[in-house]
């Protein structure tokens, strides 16, 4: 069942719990079940299990990994990604259905349809090559969070024995695509909640050395104004990377805003784009257009590629035709969406030759 009351309840839930954990062993906890997602794989909300909204929904879960895979949360506005969203079922590997129970403030329980849907991972790393997605490096770390509340009543630590109530920061961090781990909540670790509350990074740093990797996630949450406050430290190898701090009525979606502001700051520094930001003109000529016809098939494959992003006749002769295309990746992301059954390449393996392509 997972954790769906509202935020002043999960936080006295927690603060409950806090007091009354004993001492762990030296440990982590890296999320809740949804830990077992890969890269290639999203669950998204459906309203039925019917064909239409399913295909509906393999938009949203490939726009998911896309995110996971590059780490970026505004992926789908980069160019050519809306394009390819529309042809998400042609990446689907497989799905299945899933029912997820809640319980709301009345005690009453609440059930919604999950669709957790696998996407081929080397049609969707070609996809992110072919664009010029940046991409996150695998292995990713698992920065260790330290996590204080503070409902009035003074801050705890939030420890491994306390994952339910870090459950929205943890289950946020999976869906950008790493994890984080919380600390055992040994007696030591619990005096650590007020460093955690003066944003003694140093502090955190050390008690936090027996740890791997050594990053820290340093969290604060607690009441302000009408709502929830959440103020965040992110420490990679000792350096404060970002700092940041989020308001929200809800407390849930204040505490999840640490795994974002850290998912940011772990991009900034580690993603890599794959291909040029800039597209390139490029000319191309195609043969074997015998008439119209075959020439409408080309130019409408042309324009279901999403690299391509502009097509300029230059000029034709017989059955050839050349065009200068703008190419959002160049020949390198071309030659990835090109669909061999329609279009086979029979020049072009020196750079500085014009590719030829044969209409099949």
């Amino acid at each position: 069942m997972r954790l769906a009351v509202r935020g002043a309840w999960m936080i006295g839930w927690a603060l409950a719990a806090l007091l009354a954990a004993a001492p762990a062993a030296a440990q982590r906890v890296e999320g809740d079940r949804a830990s077992g997602q890969g890269l290639y794989e999203a669950e998204v909300q459906v309203r039925t299990q019917g064909e239409t909204e399913r295909s509906a929904a393999y938009a949203r879960a490939l726009a998911q990994v896309f995110a996971k895979l590059s780490g970026d949360r505004d992926i789908t506005s980069r160019p050519g990604v809306g394009q390819e969203l529309r042809r998400a079922s042609e990446y689907v590997d497989g799905f299945d259905y899933r029912q997820d129970e809640s319980v709301g403030p009345s005690g009453a329980p609440s059930f919604r349809t999950m669709l957790v849907v696998r996407f081929v991972p080397d049609a969707v790393d070609a996809l992110a090559a072919a664009l010029g997605l940046p991409v996150w490096p695998q292995p990713r770390p698992k920065p260790v969070v330290w996590l204080a509340i503070d409902d009035g009543k003074g801050p705890r630590l939030v420890g491994v024995q306390q994952s339910n109530a870090a459950r929205p920061l943890l289950q946020r961090a999976i869906e950008r695509g790493y994890r984080l781990g919380l600390p055992s909540g040994s007696a030591a670790e619990q005096a650590a909640a007020g460093a955690i509350w003066r944003g003694d990074s140093a502090a955190i740093a050390r008690l936090s050395a027996r740890y791997n990797p050594p990053m820290q996630l340093i969290g604060k949450l607690y009441r302000g104004g009408e709502g929830w406050q959440a103020d965040w430290i992110f420490v990679d190898d000792g350096r404060v990377l970002s700092r940041w701090s989020e308001s929200d009525a809800d407390a849930r979606r204040a505490m999840a805003t640490g795994a974002d502001g850290a998912a940011d700051a772990l991009i900034k520094r580690y993603a890599k784009a794959t291909a040029p930001a800039d597209p390139v003109a490029q000319r191309i000529v195609f043969t074997g257009l015998r008439n119209a016809g075959d020439y409408l098939r080309l130019s409408a494959a042309l324009q279901r590629m999403s690299v391509v992003r502009g097509i300029r006749p230059l000029q034709a002769s017989g059955d050839r035709i050349e065009l200068e295309l703008d190419l959002l990746t160049g020949m390198s992301g071309f030659r990835r969406m090109v669909d061999d059954g329609l279009l086979l390449e029979v020049e072009g393996g020196d750079e500085f030759a014009t590719p030829v392509y044969m209409l099949r």
